[in-house]
């Protein structure tokens, strides 16, 4: 999280980042309190979610794309049997990261 001016330490690279890391920046940087901080998080976090449920795709931008995609039907195999299977229709969601986020990562 370098763009948010916060150092992470060592261990904290190797780790995930969490809604309370999430929290814990935006309370550093805004001054809020923790418990204002972490519900902010969760607003948003809940705000995309509803978004992406009722079907819109959510864009932040310099970041990327959370975009949602309706799958057909298609025969699957099982590998083990290899027995064909019918696999249903099904929405799923990917990630595209924005250019700006890609360069960053290559890095």
């Amino acid at each position: 999280m370098a763009d948010a001016g916060i150092a992470r330490t060592a261990a904290m690279q190797a780790s995930t980042l969490t809604r309370a890391d999430l929290a814990d920046v935006v309370h550093n940087r805004l001054g809020l309190s923790r418990a204002e901080s972490a519900s902010v998080v969760e607003r948003v976090l809940y705000h995309m979610c509803h978004a992406l449920a009722v079907g819109q795709n959510v864009k932040i931008s310099g970041f990327g794309s959370f975009i949602l995609r309706d799958k057909g039907e298609r025969v699957g195999r099982n590998p083990k049997t290899g027995v064909e299977v019918p696999i249903a229709p099904r929405r799923v969601m990917t990630f595209r990261a924005s250019q700006i986020m890609r360069d960053r990562i290559a890095k």
